[in-house]
């Protein structure tokens, strides 16, 4: 069995996400709080929120066994970019791309 939760149209680049998540991936439920919690990045906020969610799901909808679960899949998608423009010398113009993304967290329970 596995819950999701996923976050999606979160206005920070998939990048930024992705070392984040880099960090919990393959990591027990209560590693990965910990781990969110000390990490200095706007992107474990975000993360932490997602995986509380999923831990939820996976307690209420699934009956898991909430010491035993670990964080088995964790990616960022790009979401749509919201193209913006910067004026610059010359009557020219400068493309800013304010990226977007979908974070997915999936949490098993170990055997």
């Amino acid at each position: 069995m596995e819950a999701k939760a996923i976050a999606k149209y979160v206005r920070m680049s998939p990048r930024k996400v992705a070392v984040v998540l880099d960090l919990i991936r393959d990591k027990n439920v209560n590693e990965a709080f910990a781990i969110l919690q000390y990490t200095p990045r706007d992107a474990a906020v975000l993360v932490n929120k997602v995986l509380k969610s999923a831990v939820a799901n996976a307690e209420n909808n699934f009956n898991l066994d909430l010491n035993r679960l670990y964080v088995s899949e964790a990616y960022a998608c790009g979401g749509p970019i919201l193209k913006r423009f910067q004026p610059h010398a010359q009557g020219r113009a400068f493309r800013i791309n304010k990226r977007t993304s979908h974070v997915t967290l999936v949490v098993k329970e170990r055997a």
